[in-house]
C-alpha cells in the first residue's frame, strides 16, 4: 500500500483546469522530486497532497484513510510541508520557532513536555541548528533559515515530507547543504521525501525519480535516466540542451542548455 496516493485528481481555480487525472503513489522511503514549467501546477498537487486544498474530483489518500475525513492536527502529525516562502518575520529563537513544529501534539491550554523537548533537540541536532538555539529567526542568513524551517518541519515527526522549492533563492552551497541534508535523512532515517525543483541538474542528481508535469498533468515519471530526454525537454520546457552523463557519476544526466539556432 502506497504511504501517500492521488487518485484520478482533479483541481482549477476559478474556469480553468490547473490540474486533470493525477495518479501519483509515494511509497514509504521514497525520493521524489516534482519537476515542470511555471504554472503547471507543482505547487498546487502539493497542496492537494497535504489537504490545504481540497480536490474538485478524485481523492487523496494517507495510507488507508481519505484526507478528507482527517482534520489539520492528524495530518500534521504523518504529513509535513515545507513551503516555497517562509516569511520568518518574527523575534522568535531558532528553539521556539521548531517548538511550533510540535503544535500538532501540544494541547491549547498545554505547555511543551519532556518528550516535546527532546524531539526539538534531536531535530535541532539532526538539521546542525542546535548551534543556533537562541538566535533571532530574522537575523539569520536564507540557508540558515531554511534549515530551521526544515527542522519545524521534521518536529513534527511526519512519515513523508514535502517541500516546495527548497532551494529557491539560496546561493550554490546552501543548495547543496539543503538537498545534502534530504538525502541523509531519505537514507538514513527511512524519511519519505517529495519536492517541487525548479534546477532539473539538481534534480537529477539528488532525486532517485522523477515526476514531470506539463499543461496540469504528468507526463512522465521514472528514472532521471528515463525522463530527461532531450526531445522530452524539448516539448514541454521549449527549449534545446545536450544530455550528457554527470562528470561526477557517469549514472546521471546533466543538460546543458543549448543556444537557440538563430542567435
Amino acid at each position: 500500500m502506497p504511504l501517500l496516493s492521488a487518485h484520478s485528481l482533479a483541481f482549477s481555480y476559478g474556469v480553468v483546469p490547473t490540474l486533470s487525472e493525477i495518479d501519483l503513489d509515494l511509497e514509504a522511503g521514497a525520493l521524489r522530486a516534482l519537476i515542470g514549467p511555471n504554472g503547471s501546477g507543482k505547487t498546487t498537487l502539493l497542496k492537494l497532497l497535504t489537504g490545504i486544498l481540497t480536490p474538485a474530483r478524485g481523492t487523496v489518500r494517507y495510507r488507508d484513510a481519505d484526507l478528507r475525513t482527517m482534520n489539520r492536527r492528524e495530518i500534521a502529525r504523518h504529513l509535513a510541508l515545507v513551503p516555497q516562502e517562509s516569511n520568518l518575520q518574527f523575534s522568535f529563537t531558532v528553539r521556539q520557532m521548531v517548538m511550533l513544529g510540535r503544535t500538532p501534539y501540544i494541547g491549547a491550554m498545554a505547555g511543551p513536555s519532556a518528550r516535546d523537548r527532546a524531539v526539538v533537540t534531536e531535530v535541532m541536532e539532526l538539521t546542525e541548528t542546535d548551534a543556533l538555539a537562541d538566535r533571532v529567526i530574522t537575523e539569520l542568513s536564507g540557508g540558515e533559515q531554511q534549515r530551521v524551517v526544515v527542522a519545524m518541519a521534521l518536529a513534527q515527526e511526519p512519515e513523508v515530507l514535502l517541500l516546495d522549492e527548497p532551494t529557491v533563492h539560496l546561493d550554490l552551497s546552501h543548495q547543496v547543504e539543503i538537498l545534502d541534508l534530504l538525502r541523509r535523512l531519505n537514507r538514513e532515517r527511512g524519511l519519505t521525501v517529495l519536492a517541487t525543483m525548479h534546477d532539473l541538474n539538481l534534480a537529477a542528481l539528488y532525486f532517485d525519480d522523477l515526476v514531470l508535469l506539463a499543461r496540469g498533468r504528468i507526463v512522465a515519471h521514472g528514472s532521471p535516466q528515463a525522463v530527461l530526454t532531450p526531445e522530452r525537454i524539448r516539448d514541454v520546457f521549449h527549449a534545446n540542451v545536450l544530455v550528457e552523463a554527470h562528470p561526477a557519476r557517469a549514472q546521471i544526466p546533466h543538460l546543458v542548455l543549448l543556444p537557440d539556432r538563430h542567435n
